[in-house]
């Protein structure tokens, strides 16, 4: 049965640990968690992932998850990734973990396998939400724009925010992501 270790951004690590513990009424052997603070030392922490996964390791291997890829736990996991009959996982998630307990009997791979299988199914959306996403009506353009993007104001909204400043002088901007204006 393969070891799990999750490092994940305080408290998410205890948190998801706590939530399996939840669904199966009491924490699975060989299942820990490391908080990685902000002002956590990556050296400190990659020793105690070191000592938990000695502590935590079976015959079939280890199970490391993480959450954000490129952030310091992510970090911190992918140098636990040399380490024979380790593999790493990022984009740690409920039902991520869950597979993974469910399946750690298997071979590493198939369980990683099972785990990665486990995160993209177990990602959903719910209701409503649905049929509005899918119509398009979920929100309008310049609600949705990506930051630093600009937005073509409506002409109403636009007399509002140019009404706004000091003395009426203030404009709403109409560029579009071209530049032109309208």
């Amino acid at each position: 049965m393969a070891g799990i270790l999750i490092i994940a951004h305080a408290p998410l690590a205890s948190a998801l640990k706590e939530c399996v513990a939840h669904i199966y009424g009491g924490l699975p052997a060989r299942v820990g968690a490391i908080d990685v603070l902000p002002d956590s030392d990556p050296v400190q922490v990659v020793a105690q992932a070191n000592s938990e996964i000695e502590r935590l390791r079976e015959d079939n291997g280890m199970l490391v998850l993480t959450d954000m890829f490129g952030a310091t736990p992510a970090n911190i996991a992918s140098r636990l990734s040399a380490l024979p009959g380790v593999r790493v996982l990022a984009g740690v998630n409920l039902p991520m973990l869950v597979r993974g307990v469910c399946y750690r009997t298997c071979d590493l791979d198939l369980l990683v396998e099972k785990a990665l299988a486990g995160a993209t199914k177990g990602v959903h959306a719910i209701g409503p939400l649905v049929e509005a996403v899918q119509a398009g009506t979920l929100c309008g353009e310049s609600e949705c724009a990506a930051p630093g993007v600009p937005v073509v104001a409506s002409a109403e909204r636009a007399g509002a925010i140019a009404g706004a400043g000091e003395g009426g002088n203030s404009t709403a901007s109409t560029d579009t992501p071209r530049g032109s204006r309208h």
